[in-house]
């Protein structure tokens, strides 16, 4: 089992520079012995689903902008690709290029997208997840550019988020809300975030975008990588994973990780 952890200090700043030692992992509340540790930038699978209906089309131009931006501060062996919606799917880069690290292809497939409609979120991001499984990268996130709302998605939250967290992908959200939209729920994005071990980002306004997308870059680049073999041997079903850090010179810390992962059932035999 690999989990991403980010820690950072009371004022917020990445903390760098711990070893495998000051990690403690719990699966539903029993210790788990650590197997892999890593803490070097390694390459992600990141996926950008950008929700184009009605209520986001003023917000279109610093999206695209955001997108580039995340690209070009990202590692350059990263490998990225769109996923638009409305109330239909439709991934945004050619067909013969699941994936790219081209700042003008992603910018090129997020502009000819969709510009009106309902809202599918639930049926993109199921779709964004299956994307995912294509390629071999361990390391995948999804960002997730949206309000929240959702009113035309065949899936719902519950199932979404099960796929998310048997995929092991992190999701970041950029939440941007109207307050004249009826349909608008941030909570929904915020519950995503938090159970994968990911963030929720909610821009005051459209200048912001682009910095909220650096950010996201710069989470994905400073997360510890820890890998344990579940000593669990229950049936399937969800299990709960804890990090715990002991960080010299600092006081107090924030550890953020995903909140936990399903097993599949075995089948009998």
């Amino acid at each position: 089992m690999v989990v991403p952890v980010v820690v950072s200090d009371k004022e917020g700043h990445f903390v760098s520079g711990l070893n495998a030692p000051e990690f403690r992992i719990y699966e539903n509340g029993r210790p788990q012995q650590i197997t892999l540790f890593r803490d070097e930038d390694i390459p992600v699978t990141a996926g950008l689903v950008v929700d184009h209906s009605g209520s986001m089309a003023a917000w279109r131009p610093q999206v695209i902008q955001g997108a580039g931006a995340f690209v070009q501060v990202s590692n350059q062996e990263d490998r990225e690709f769109v996923v638009n919606f409305t109330d239909t799917i439709a991934l945004g880069l050619p067909p013969n290029v699941p994936f790219t690290n081209k700042v003008d292809v992603l910018e090129r497939a997020l502009s000819e997208g969709p510009t009106r409609g309902r809202t599918a979120l639930y049926d993109a991001l199921a779709a964004a997840l299956r994307h995912l499984q294509t390629d071999e990268h361990e390391k995948r996130v999804l960002i997730v550019i949206s309000d929240g709302g959702d009113n035309a998605s065949e899936h719902n939250f519950g199932e979404v988020l099960r796929l998310a967290q048997a995929a092991n992908v992190i999701i970041y959200a950029v939440g941007l809300l109207d307050e004249y939209s009826a349909d608008q729920n941030p909570e929904v994005l915020r519950k995503f975030a938090k159970q994968t071990g990911g963030k929720a980002y909610f821009p005051n306004s459209a200048s912001e975008v682009v910095e909220v997308c650096k950010a996201i870059a710069a989470d994905i680049r400073h997360q510890y990588t820890l890998g344990y073999e579940p000593t669990n041997s229950a049936p399937g079903g969800f299990r709960k994973i804890h990090v715990s850090v002991s960080a010299p010179g600092h006081a107090r810390v924030s550890v953020r990780s995903r909140t936990g992962y399903f097993l599949a059932s075995k089948t009998p035999s």
